[in-house]
This record gives C-alpha cells, sequence and structure tokens, in this order.
C-alpha cells in the first residue's frame, strides 16, 4: 500500500498526523514500568527490516510508526526507571514538546536577527545557567550537541587566550578519573596527545593539588607551556568531586586555566547539598555542563559556560563570506554562531528553557534532592548486605559496590557473576567499573523516573543474586557465586 503522507501537509492534516503519533507516546509512556531495562530479543529480525534500499514510494504512517516502535523496544530502556547503567537520561516530555514545536516552526537561531526571540530565549536559558554558578555579568556560554563538544569548545578558547597560535608546546591535566572527553577535546584542538599529563589522586579519589603543582612546576623547568587543568564535580566512574577551592589556588598561581567537567553532577548544585559540595566552582574559567544528564533533557543537550565571554567569542569568531554581509552585527542578542563551532543551529534554547518556564526550577531541585537521598539509602542498605562491601559513602547519585574480599575466594569472578545476574533479570540494568584494579558494580541514581520503589526492587534482586548457590563448576560460564571461605 502506497503512502498518502502528503509532503506539504494542511493544518487539518497536522492535526490527524499527530494523532497517530500521540496514541504510540501515550502507550509507550503508560507502559514504562513494566518496559525491560535490556531487552535484546529479535534485533536481527528487525536489523534485517530497517536494511532496505532506499524506497522509491513510501509507507503509510501507521506502518512507519510500529516499526520505530520495534525499534525502540530493543537495547536499553535509557529512559526508564531501571535504567542505573552509566548515566541516565531522563527525557522530559515538556522537553519532547520544545523539541517538535522548534522542529516544525523550523527557526535558524546562528544568528539573532534571524529569530531575535527565539535567539533571546536561548541567551535567557544560559543566563540562567551562569547565575546558578555565580557567574559574572560578562560571562557568555552556549548549548551544544552535548558535553563532547562542550569540552571542545572549552579547550580551544583555553588554548586560543593563553598560548595563542603557537601552542604545541602546550599541557594540559587531567587525572585517570577525568571523563575521555577531556583527553578527546585536547586531541582535537591540536595539543600533542603526549602532552595530556595524568595527574595522581587521593584515595577519595580527587585530584591530588600538590601533586599539580608539582606537575605543573616540572613541565615549566622543561621549557614547555602548561594550559589548562580539567577538574571536575562528580566523575562518571564514582561520583567523586574535586576540591575546586584548592585547584583554583594552583590554577590561579600558575596563570593556567581551570576547566570544570560539571557534566554529570554540575546540577545538583541546585540543592543544599550539591552547593556545599562544590564550593569555589565559581571561580573556574569555564564550565561544561550535560542538561540531559542533571536536568532530565533528551539527549543531545550541552553547555558551555565562560567566565570571560569575550574570551569564548575571540576563540570561535571567523569572519564569514561576502554572502552574509546583509547580516545585523551582535547587538544586546547574542549571534551564537560567534560563540560555537556551529553555523547552523536550530531553536536549542526551546529545550532548556521550556521545561524551566512549564515546571519552575523548584521541581526540579525536589527531583534531584530525591536522587541524593535514594543514593544514601541504597548505600545503608547496601552496607548490610554481609556478601558486599561499599568502599565509601556516595558524594552524589553514584553508589559503588562489589562482593567483599573476606566473603569470596574470588572477588573478581564473583562480581563479575553478581553483576550478571542482576541485569538478567530485566528489571533493571547496571553497569562496571575499575576502581582501584578492582571490578565494582556502580549504580547512577539520575533518571526523573527512578524513584524509591524501583530501588526496593533493585536491592531485593541483589539480596536474592547473592543468596544463590554456586553452580556446577565443570559449566563453561558460571551464573552463581563463588562459595564463601569458612
Amino acid at each position: 500500500m502506497a503512502s498518502t503522507f502528503p509532503l506539504e501537509p494542511t493544518g487539518r492534516e497536522v492535526e490527524a498526523l499527530t494523532r497517530e503519533v500521540v496514541e504510540y507516546l501515550a502507550a509507550f509512556v503508560d507502559g514504562r514500568k513494566e518496559t525491560p531495562a535490556s531487552d535484546f530479543d529479535g534485533v536481527e529480525a528487525l536489523l534485517a527490516r530497517v536494511r532496505q534500499p532506499i524506497p522509491e514510494a513510501g509507507l503509510p504512517l501507521k506502518d512507519v510508526i510500529d516499526l520505530v516502535a520495534a525499534a525502540t523496544a530493543k537495547g536499553h530502556d535509557t529512559t526508564g526507571d531501571g535504567w542505573l547503567a552509566y548515566v541516565p537520561g531522563g527525557g522530559l516530555f515538556s522537553a519532547a514538546l520544545a523539541d517538535f514545536l522548534a522542529r516544525t516552526t523550523n527557526r535558524f537561531v546562528g544568528t539573532w536577527e534571524a529569530a531575535p526571540v527565539l535567539a533571546q530565549i536561548e541567551a535567557t536559558a544560559v543566563r540562567w545557567l551562569c547565575d546558578l554558578f555565580g557567574y559574572p555579568d560578562g560571562a557568555r556560554g552556549v548549548l551544544t550537541t552535548g558535553g563532547s563538544l562542550a569540552t571542545f569548545s572549552a579547550v580551544v578558547t583555553a588554548r586560543q587566550a593563553l598560548l595563542g597560535e603557537d601552542f604545541l608546546d602546550g599541557i594540559v591535566y587531567v587525572t585517570s578519573e577525568t571523563h575521555g572527553a577531556a583527553a578527546k577535546a585536547a586531541a582535537l584542538a591540536g595539543f600533542r596527545r603526549s602532552n595530556v599529563r595524568v595527574v595522581p589522586t587521593d584515595r577519595d579519589p580527587r585530584m591530588d593539588p600538590e601533586r599539580l603543582t608539582a606537575l605543573i612546576n616540572e613541565d615549566k623547568q622543561s621549557g614547555l607551556r602548561p594550559c589548562v587543568v580539567v577538574a571536575t564535580v562528580g566523575t562518571t566512574n564514582t561520583g567523586a568531586i574535586d576540591d575546586i577551592d584548592a585547584l583554583a589556588d594552583v590554577a590561579h598561581r600558575s596563570k593556567i586555566w581551570l576547566h570544570v567537567d560539571a557534566a554529570y553532577g554540575g546540577f545538583f548544585q541546585l540543592t543544599e547539598r550539591g552547593r556545599h559540595r562544590f564550593g569555589g566552582i565559581d571561580r573556574a574559567d569555564s564550565i561544561v555542563l550535560d542538561p540531559h544528564k542533571g536536568m532530565f533533557l533528551p539527549y543531545g543537550t550541552g553547555a558551555l559556560l565562560v567566565r570571560d565571554g569575550v574570551r569564548l567569542r575571540q576563540a570561535h569568531e571567523v569572519h564569514g563570506g561576502p554572502y552574509l554581509q546583509d547580516l545585523a552585527p551582535e547587538g544586546g542578542i547574542p549571534n551564537f554562531a560567534d560563540y560555537s563551532p556551529e553555523l547552523s543551529r536550530d531553536a536549542r534554547g526551546l529545550r532548556v528553557w521550556m521545561p524551566i518556564t512549564l515546571h519552575g526550577i523548584a521541581a526540579f531541585r525536589r527531583a534531584l534532592d530525591e536522587k541524593l537521598d535514594l543514593a544514601q539509602y541504597l548505600y545503608e542498605q547496601l552496607r548490610a548486605i554481609p556478601q558486599l562491601e561499599v568502599p565509601w559513602r556516595p558524594e552524589l547519585s553514584i553508589v559503588c559496590f562489589r562482593c567483599a574480599s573476606r566473603h569470596w575466594s574470588d572477588p573478581e569472578r564473583a562480581t563479575a557473576t553478581l553483576l550478571g545476574r542482576i541485569n538478567a533479570s530485566r528489571r533493571v540494568f547496571l553497569s562496571s567499573t575499575l576502581v582501584e584494579g578492582r571490578m565494582t558494580i556502580r549504580v547512577c541514581i539520575l533518571s526523573v523516573h527512578t524513584h524509591r520503589d524501583r530501588i526496593d526492587e533493585l536491592l531485593g534482586i541483589i539480596r536474592a543474586a547473592c543468596a544463590e548457590p554456586q553452580p556446577d563448576r565443570d559449566r563453561q560460564e558460571p551464573r552463581g557465586l563463588p562459595e564463601p571461605e569458612l
């Protein structure tokens, strides 16, 4: 059956077509609680259905929606309340409405003149973020497709501000806990890969300010030019928070750029506990945020804030060709194309501005406080399970645990088996990491949909998995935990 989907639908047709999409979305939302956290059954058949030549004629909308629904159901349910791996994304419906408005009206917001009020909406959203972190009036920022692009622009800005065009002897400082986006950004910004220094951490594990100072001095004595240090508030690995005040002191004395990766943890600044733990973040030269994490917005929403907005613009502004000569220069509203690598930009600000405007910032503060409370609750409950060890109290919403060496002859194997059992439930999905060379299971509680009921269910799954007996050792892939040593 050939498609009757119009290329230029009328308003009445838009209503009818949208109704079909909304019917699927309503069922999707209502069924979210029962959706498996991970499901790969039947993936190959679906892959074959979409690996097709370009169609000459279209399909009916109902058929396309059915295929999209089937495709969406496979893989990891990254917006579900049982998705506790990596860093969850919430996917607020209010942000989806903002995207629907932005995509349908399709306004260009690379230059303010094309859509002055929409450009101001994005500028207002950026200003809200600057105010949240105590940045001065001269600060500027830009919304990006994610933390990786925002980090790239931050490193480019630091390089241009401190080193100019001759930067091959520039040095970037990270730790083993720093997100890989920082090293990638440094490489893409032209820094030699060998010029990315890994600063030792303390036991928390946080960047050690004294070791950072020593490395900076060594590099200066070697004729190199220290450029930027990347601190983190909320590492992806364990949720650790660097001592930003101490690192800001080092950066100030050494005259280098302090960049703070707040992609995961930054929006806990909305809470009293977060503000207390992020002391000194207002002293950072730049901050990267991921609203698609702590604000529960759709994937593809990042933000860069720079204390000195002039430096951000100087690093990215390139005068265009003569075909742009009719555009008005920047006035009270920024031309966002001059603050990022992108010229073509949609009305990206709507997906940040509209949810805040609809819900109010207090709703986000309450949700983030709930995640902090859930992490503390989970920590206390896990500590009471004798087969486990919980290395440290969570600083934010990541809780790490592993099989206790005092109970298991092979705790590494036991931890891997435990993770497999938990995820086999398909009610929750967790991920692992290495901490001090040991396999560790991590739980990241950040989805707007995750509440006490799902954490209690997770605890029940963990307790049951710990209680299962060891399987026959002759099996090729053991599914049980090793017996505890007596």
